[in-house]
């Protein structure tokens, strides 16, 4: 996986102008992999060889394989974009998307006795889009809750990256990972992400409510494919 962050202000940027080609082996960044993008901030403009396509605060866009010449705009410099991505390789060229937060599936899950009543909003995800492996979406906990998921769990087949935000200057996220039997924590910050393997737990709990974005990668698309651990079990 690689994770890619983007912030155009008053000129764009094209993706292929910051790739390390020899690290890559590849004559473009998308030669051989799939990209998926959330947008963070402001309205954006991305182009890639005939076509445009313009993202408001938290739509989503899906490049497929041997997608070229892709550019990135910011349509208001006093309100830049944020965009996040992620990348993974791919096999097959699917189309490009844009996914609306609107047309996104929602999951509401959690209850306020365990504090992490949470909105999953789906984007890159086998109901909305056909990816080679790439699976994203962003979730929103509710005032009052704080913990992204518990019990914790793994994916035996597949990783996870969270990039964290809406975290107020003052707050912070605490990040568990690790195995089961010997878990660490890691402090958080507004737009900071985390790599999850897939033999480690990830789970999070903040001092407010916050938002992340989610991003999977591995041998299936399923959602609920989540090895679950006792709390008990928990050192």
């Amino acid at each position: 996986m690689v994770a890619i962050g983007i912030c155009p202000i008053k000129t764009s940027l094209k993706l292929d102008d910051f790739v390390d080609k020899k690290a890559l082996e590849q004559i473009y960044f998308l030669q051989r992999r799939e990209l998926g993008i959330i947008n963070l901030g402001g309205e954006a403009e991305i182009k890639c060889k005939e076509e445009k396509f313009i993202l408001d605060n938290l739509d989503a866009l899906y490049l497929g394989k041997e997608t070229e010449d892709i550019e990135f705009i910011s349509l208001n410099p006093n309100n830049p974009a944020v965009l996040y991505g992620l990348s993974t390789p791919a096999h097959h060229s699917y189309p490009t998307k844009l996914i609306k937060q609107t047309d996104s599936k929602k999951l509401i899950l959690g209850t306020p006795e365990n504090a992490n009543m949470r909105t999953i909003n789906q984007y890159l995800h086998p109901d909305i889009i056909k990816t080679c492996q790439l699976c994203m979406g962003v979730t929103h906990l509710e005032p009052g809750s704080v913990w992204n998921t518990m019990p914790a769990h793994t994916h035996t087949r597949r990783m996870e990256v969270y990039l964290y935000f809406n975290i107020k200057p003052s707050q912070v996220v605490f990040h568990f990972m690790g195995e089961a039997h010997e878990t660490r924590h890691i402090i958080i910050r507004n737009k900071q992400l985390i790599f999850s393997p897939s033999w480690s737990i990830h789970s999070g709990c903040g001092t407010e409510n916050y938002s992340f974005v989610w991003g999977m990668a591995g041998e299936n698309q399923t959602f609920d494919d989540m090895d679950f651990i006792d709390i008990n079990q928990l050192s």
